[in-house]
């Protein structure tokens, strides 16, 4: 598939592991879909869903590198550790995503544990969506499907976010 062009600006993201994709400019609740690679589709997806259905602004975010992204956040956790009379460092990904509103929903083709290993340098509210399981031969929609990180389930489980934050009504 095409992948869409390259946000100016979006190098050093690319390379430790996160880069803004889009920001909306939808009114309404707001909140910051994260995708990696062929599941980053299905959160395009899921984004224009929101905002289409529900009136939700939607900012995609694409992970390039999660293991980069841990990495430099237990190195940043280390260092703080060890040097605490000096001004604390902040994680790339923490810097990044503390300037956005709303809960954080991660999809992707990894088991959650993978994504998981964000969260503690994620500013909020972190859902991650993964594909834990045994192998199947299903077709890759039923797949999507069956793991939960389609387009539908992106869409539920940012809706069940908002309503938690008391964003949204649960109706």
């Amino acid at each position: 598939y095409m992948h869409p062009d390259m946000p100016e600006g979006a190098e050093e993201g690319i390379v430790r592991g996160v880069y803004r994709l889009r920001s909306s400019a939808a009114k309404g609740p707001r909140v910051q879909l994260l995708g990696a690679g062929a599941i980053l589709r299905e959160v395009k997806a899921a984004a224009d869903m929101l905002e289409r259905d529900f009136g939700v602004a939607a900012d995609i975010w694409s992970l390039t590198s999660v293991n980069e992204l841990a990495r430099d956040g237990n190195d940043t956790v280390r260092w703080n550790r060890l040097h605490p009379t000096d001004v604390p460092r902040v994680p790339y990904l923490t810097a990044h995503l503390s300037k956005s509103k709303g809960p954080f929903i991660a999809a992707t083709d990894y088991q959650k544990a993978h994504t998981d290993q964000l969260r503690e340098f994620v500013p909020g509210r972190f859902t991650v969506l993964g594909t834990d399981g045994f192998g199947r031969s299903d077709p890759r929609r039923q797949l999507r499907q069956h793991f939960e990180v389609s387009r539908e389930h992106i869409v539920l489980a940012t809706l069940t976010a908002l309503v938690e934050e008391g964003e949204l009504d649960v109706s």
